[in-house]
């Protein structure tokens, strides 16, 4: 054949061509296209700003903020403050007889601020920035929405997902290199929800982390596909690796992974027998999340406004009654407890060793003994690889003082260790229990195996809470 290829179009021959021919051909009609490309683009660059200034004109934000990304030249004309003003005045200005609080600041902002006295991009930092306030003033209400439950906005998850805010983590390692993370996956409970990074080989060796960074990001909603939405980063979270890797707990283990405890809230799974990580899980209470998420600076935290509790010099016991307590067993999907205890007190005298005690569920009473639904386990997806730990949870407290403001409020991972000592006249089964420690209090929570029913069953709840935080909150001196 010497390399030939025959080609016919219907009963009349066509001339046969060489394939190194054919090769060479197709080589020189691509460089024919490169070349009236580059030469097209070479055009475009040759017309006046203006001309293209004017026909940018006729785009709308996602248009412009797409097409930013074409070049240097596009990225520097669809930033042009002329293109952004007017896109600034279209969108708002037609609001400007519902004079609105959101309105009012922004035609301040326009008579103050002259168009050519400020720097290229202000006017396209300006127009996002004012859609992402009007939006957090919209969805603000939603946020003072109780739940008469758990004293926390009941609309939490609603609102975070139609602000469209994401949660991004910043791995720092010890020889300055640095990566930032996106979310794998978040599981939204009743009172928090559970963040989960895995990066396979992204992720460095437990021992090399140096720091990790959570940010909040909110991302302004364009149909711009493809493209990372313009927003902000809220800081929530810097870690320093070094010191909290010494004190690391490991709370459990199956097969493949062990989890550590980094401190409240924060565990990392590392693959067993090895030093490599398989994935790190936030936990984050529901108190003040939206705030925290998108209220705080890409290097400084969202700051909670202090507010005090009136003063009573009367009342003898003041803080240490009226307290409500809600709390939850989950693991990243299912619910194992949910229940609220109204009314729990401390006497004075009860005071001890800093703490003050509130019981929840009481051990002689049998009537407020409550069982779980399920299982204790906390299961783990990384990648193609799952699996779940044994007596391991999450539990999600939320203390509210009498005026039904949270007083403490905690989101975590924690662990179920056996007791062997424990002796029940009214259960037979083992004995087992769940205790958390923080500087603002404890948790003590023991439970029962209820081989028959194979179901968990709390006998006993207390928690105690630090008198130096009461003293602080109710201006007191116990």
């Amino acid at each position: 054949m010497n390399g030939l290829v025959s080609v016919s179009k219907g009963s009349r021959p066509v001339r046969q061509m060489s394939v190194s021919k054919q090769v060479t051909f197709r080589v020189r009609a691509v460089r024919t296209f490169k070349r009236a490309d580059k030469s097209s683009q070479t055009s475009m660059e040759r017309l006046p700003s203006e001309i293209l200034i004017k026909i940018l004109s006729y785009l709308d934000a996602s248009a412009l903020f797409t097409i930013s990304h074409v070049n240097k030249l596009f990225y520097r004309l669809a930033n042009d403050n002329a293109l952004w003003n007017r896109i600034y005045i279209e969108e708002f200005g037609k609001k400007k007889k519902q004079k609105s609080k959101c309105m009012d600041e922004l035609l301040l902002k326009m008579a103050t601020v002259e168009l050519q006295d400020t720097a290229a991009g202000y006017w396209k930092w300006l127009f996002f920035k004012t859609v992402a306030a009007c939006d957090m003033n919209k969805w603000k209400r939603h946020l003072g929405l109780i739940s008469r439950h758990t004293g926390l906005p009941s609309q939490t998850e609603q609102v975070l997902r139609n602000l469209h805010v994401t949660w991004e983590l910043t791995v720092s390692e010890k020889s300055g290199h640095e990566g930032t993370l996106e979310l794998s996956w978040s599981r939204f409970c009743e009172t928090s929800v559970s963040l989960c990074w895995s990066g396979g080989r992204c992720l460095p060796s437990y021992q090399q982390i140096s720091t990790l960074q959570l940010h909040g990001v909110r991302r302004i909603a364009l149909s711009c596909p493809g493209l990372k939405k313009p927003g902000w980063r809220s800081l929530m979270a810097k870690l320093d690796m070094q010191t909290l890797t010494k004190s690391a707990q490991v709370i459990g283990q199956d097969r493949l992974v062990e989890l550590k405890l980094l401190q409240p809230g924060i565990i990392v799974g590392t693959w067993r027998d090895q030093c490599s990580v398989a994935f790190i899980m936030f936990t984050l209470h529901f108190h003040r999340l939206v705030e925290r998420s998108v209220q705080g600076s890409s290097v400084c935290p969202y700051v909670e406004p202090k507010v005090k509790s009136p003063f009573d010099d009367i009342d003898p016991e003041y803080g240490l009654h009226g307290y409500r307590l809600h709390i939850a067993l989950h693991d990243t999907g299912c619910k194992l407890m949910s229940a609220s205890f109204s009314q729990l007190f401390c006497r004075r005298t009860q005071i001890c060793d800093g703490f003050i005690r509130l019981t929840a569920i009481s051990r002689t009473n049998l009537s407020q003994h409550t069982p779980l639904s399920g299982c204790i386990t906390l299961p783990w997806r990384c990648e193609a690889l799952q699996g779940a730990v044994e007596n391991c949870c999450i539990m999600s407290l939320t203390l509210l003082d009498e005026f039904r403001k949270p007083f403490w409020c905690v989101s975590s991972p924690v662990s179920m260790q056996l007791e062997k000592t424990a002796i029940s006249y009214d259960y037979d089964g083992e004995h087992f229990l769940i205790h958390y420690l923080d500087s603002d209090g404890q948790v003590k929570m023991k439970l029962v195996w209820m081989k028959e029913e194979r179901q968990f069953v709390v006998i006993s709840l207390v928690i105690y809470v630090s008198v130096f935080n009461i003293n602080k909150h109710f201006s007191r001196d116990y």
